[in-house]
């Protein structure tokens, strides 16, 4: 009996939506998870190489694409890899058992005679005349997956497991017009969308005069409800006609958030929906130490790199869209019923931006375009959002405040653990939990969806990470779900992982430190995990730990670890760093165990890039509110800067495991715990809230 299915290729068992031959020498394969930056369309390459046995320079990707692809949700949550690239592993592992029993046929052999060298078939090592292309018209891959073809054992794997340059950078590097923004299509249009400032928000007045003066180039209006666009054949003229709108149209029913609500403890005077995990509830402890910190995180920015952009034509009844969103079949599903039209009715193709981990405007900028593109029929429609309108209106992830409860025996170890949470929702993206910015403002627009989050069969959104993977008796998480938030939030970069590892695992360096033991030796007192004590080794012994090293001198050392969600990659942390008025960190060694290795180099740049925005969230990242969002740009909401990005040291251990684990992710809880501890260690005092801004600096050494 074969085993089950990997999910997707369960979800998706058509063999042709995973593998084609689509002309001589060529291997098409097709892939839901798209190119974000992370490297998942190299690696997803090497894997159907070595499975098909074929050279690397014979794959042709497709990726992302309602048409062609199968439909794997979202590229999110670490998963492309771990599930994506599993499922692609045992597709081509089908095909090819398919392609020999079929070459087995016509030589009139057996199967186990055969074998496959760049696509050629061979018998006892000797070619045959046949491969893949000569027997590909006699082989129907229109026939679901079996999971009887045998998959390469680690052994027999040739490039699964060896560094690899990445496709996609060439084209990238030497300016290659490869992202959408450099899209152009016959016809098309620029439009720039005039914002609803919120939900409920209607048009008062519009000055169309004072803005086509503006422009200083013909433009015209579409109007459908209170959604508004400026659109015209001159981009530049469209861009100031759009910036002069904001002067020019007037808004009723607007709500602007206030400074005061741009901070962690205003959740605290919001409803809440109580949702509880794990263990039933502690009893009375009687005799045993009680612990409890509370952390705050507040909100965050995506901050791409590029603003988002969209393109649609609506033609003969039928939308297609250009997209750089993370999930084409989600998007598709919710234009579908933001715009009245049967899914079918609509093409959604993948176009690479420039990068984003997480639900920023990519999706609503597709929708703008869609909108407009259906008052127009037969123009091809570009938006492209303003730098200032990307800050302002892309989902932020909520602020968070985490306090933990810990009950601990004589020798200072937790026997009982509540993580208690106050965060918005981390689900908004569309298809999921949320609804398309565009249709809000359109007539009769969509319900607000109840509040939730994400599923903890998802791994959880503001609950991710919470519960400790250290040896504890009773653990439990209580979320409270603020069901008003001031602004939009909805998924980043590791969700509520990294301020509920920084809360955590800063807990357990004040929790070592009560039991005067070093942290490192406290971490692995308390834990059998092997795979967990082998990465807090490894990482020591990178960084020299030594124990009992004196603080307080404005140099510090911290440490942390986690496994992103409990079930992905291990990954331990440590950070060297001086404090005076500011933080300026200077070594960051890493050590991580993510199972089986397909591209190294590729992990290692997510790990480095992990590493770095986690830092930089740590340091300096909060979107501050002053009627209004007020973090319109990067000097309003400042990031790490190229010359503060430290030394960063990376060890890969356990590589050739047989299963893969999702790395895109985990260092990001981590780091930001070992710089809280790194700081607190430097100080003699510990900061618990984010980010570690100079005046909290500060007023914690005012207070030592």
């Amino acid at each position: 009996m074969n085993a089950p299915l990997p999910g997707p290729l369960a979800d998706n068992p058509s063999l042709d939506r995973w593998v084609s031959f689509p002309s001589p020498g060529k291997v098409g394969i097709g892939t839901g998870r798209v190119e974000l930056g992370q490297g998942v369309l190299t690696a997803m390459a090497q894997i159907a190489a070595d499975e098909l046995d074929v050279a690397m320079a014979r794959i042709v990707i497709c990726s992302g694409d309602t048409e062609r692809t199968p439909n794997e949700g979202y590229t999110a949550g670490s998963q492309s890899i771990q599930f994506g690239g599993v499922a692609m592993r045992q597709a081509c592992a089908d095909v090819r058992a398919l392609f020999l029993d079929q070459a087995a046929k016509i030589i009139g052999c057996a199967t186990a005679e055969l074998s496959i060298r760049d696509g050629g078939i061979l018998r006892n090592n000797a070619p045959t005349g046949q491969d893949y292309w000569t027997l590909a018209g006699a082989v129907n891959l229109a026939v679901k997956a079996t999971g009887s073809g045998a998959r390469k054992s680690v052994a027999d794997m040739k490039r699964i497991g060896e560094s690899s340059e990445r496709l996609d950078l060439p084209d990238k590097i030497f300016g290659k017009a490869v992202f959408i923004h450099d899209m152009v299509l016959d016809g098309m249009v620029h439009a720039r969308v005039v914002r609803q400032p919120n939900r409920g928000a209607s048009i008062g007045a519009i000055d169309e005069q004072a803005i086509k003066r503006a422009a200083k180039a013909p433009v015209e209006f579409v109007r459908h409800g209170n959604f508004l666009a400026i659109v015209g054949t001159d981009e530049t003229a469209v861009d100031l006609a759009g910036a002069a709108a904001v002067n020019h149209v007037t808004w009723q029913n607007v709500e602007t958030p206030t400074a005061l609500q741009a901070e962690a403890s205003w959740l605290l005077q919001r409803p809440w929906i109580d949702r509880v995990f794990g263990a039933p509830e502690p009893g009375g402890g009687q005799g045993r130490q009680r612990f409890e910190a509370t952390y705050s995180r507040g909100y965050l920015a995506h901050a791409s790199i590029s603003p988002s952009c969209g393109l649609a034509e609506y033609r003969d009844g039928h939308l297609t869209v250009w997209t750089h969103c993370q999930g084409v079949f989600p998007l598709r599903a919710a234009l579908a019923k933001a715009l009245g039209l049967d899914a079918s009715a609509i093409i959604v193709h993948h176009v690479q931006g420039s990068g984003c981990y997480g639900h920023n405007g990519a999706d609503d900028a597709a929708a703008d375009a869609a909108i407009i593109a259906m008052q127009m029929p037969g123009k091809p429609i570009r938006v492209r959002w303003r730098r200032e309108e990307e800050f302002v209106y892309e989902p932020k992830t909520p602020a968070m405040i985490v306090k933990v409860h810990a009950l601990l025996d004589d020798a200072g170890k937790p026997t009982d653990w509540t993580q208690e949470i106050w965060s918005g929702t981390h689900n908004k993206r569309p298809g999921a939990g949320g609804v398309l910015l565009g249709a809000v403002a359109l007539p009769n627009p969509p319900p607000e969806p109840p509040p939730n989050d994400v599923p903890e069969a998802n791994g959880g959104g503001a609950t991710r990470n919470a519960e400790p993977l250290y040896d504890i008796a009773a653990k439990r998480i209580v979320h409270h779900l603020v069901t008003e938030t001031p602004v939009r939030t909805s998924a980043l970069r590791s969700l509520g992982a990294m301020p509920n590892v920084f809360a955590l695992e800063c807990c357990i360096d004040e929790l070592a430190e009560r039991a005067g033991q070093d942290p490192v030796a406290y971490r692995l007192s308390i834990t059998a995990d092997k795979r967990a004590r082998a990465v807090i080794e490894k990482v020591a012994a990178m960084a020299g730990w030594k124990a009992g090293t004196p603080g307080g001198a404005g140099h510090g050392r911290g440490v942390a670890f986690a496994r992103y969600k409990n079930r992905a990659a291990y990954s331990a942390v440590v950070v060297e760093l001086d404090v005076d008025e500011e933080i300026r960190l200077a070594h960051v060694w890493c050590a991580t165990d993510a199972g089986l290795v397909i591209n190294p180099d590729g992990v290692i740049n997510q790990l480095e890039g992990g590493i770095i925005q986690s830092a930089s969230w740590v340091l300096k990242e909060q979107v501050r509110f002053d009627n209004g969002v007020s973090s319109i740009d990067w000097e309003t909401y400042p990031v790490l800067k190229f010359s503060e990005v430290p030394v960063i040291d990376i060890e890969l251990i356990n590589t050739k495991d047989e299963v893969p684990l999702g790395v895109g992710e985990v260092t990001a809880g981590p780091t930001a715990a070992a710089i809280g501890n790194a700081v607190s260690h430097a100080l003699g005092a510990r900061i618990r809230d984010l980010p570690l801004t100079r005046d909290r600096i500060m007023a914690s050494l005012l207070k030592a």
